[in-house]
């Protein structure tokens, strides 16, 4: 039920994302969702990638920090309040998203999510619980081939 999520720590310089980019390319690594997070220094770049031991090794070999994060990716559906009622779950059963970003796919009127979690057991028990779909990592790093 888990995503394997490439962080990525990323100096503030001209071209680094284009570098980390050319060296996914060269790996023949598909980005499948990411998201940034800056200061005026540095970033934290997350990836969600068809082939994450592959790309976290290549970025290592390049110079770049880089860990491996368990994720949960969740398809919600694609309509005003859905995500709502997914976090609404979690907050009841006590449960606080540390951060999220969401992507949509080839699903009609399915939107993804991904979230990294407190209790990442306990997120999954409840979400399963209420019926939330949840995406495995081989659904996600297959989604367009």
């Amino acid at each position: 039920m888990l995503i394997k999520q490439i962080s990525v720590f990323v100096e503030n310089k001209p071209g680094r994302l284009a570098d980390i980019t050319k060296t996914l390319a060269a790996n023949q690594v598909d980005i499948r969702a990411l998201s940034i997070a800056d200061t005026t220094d540095f970033g934290i770049l997350r990836l969600i990638v068809n082939k994450p031991d592959i790309a976290a090794d290549a970025l290592k070999t390049a110079g770049y920090t880089v860990s491996i994060t368990e994720v949960i990716g969740i398809g919600i559906d694609d309509q005003p309040g859905g995500l709502c009622d997914a976090l609404s779950m979690l907050l009841s059963a006590g449960i606080t998203v540390e951060y999220m970003y969401a992507f949509i796919g080839r699903a009609k009127n399915t939107a993804y999510v991904i979230l990294r979690v407190e209790n990442t057991e306990a997120a999954i028990q409840t979400l399963q619980e209420h019926g939330i779909k949840l995406i495995r990592g081989d659904d996600i790093y297959q989604l367009v081939q």
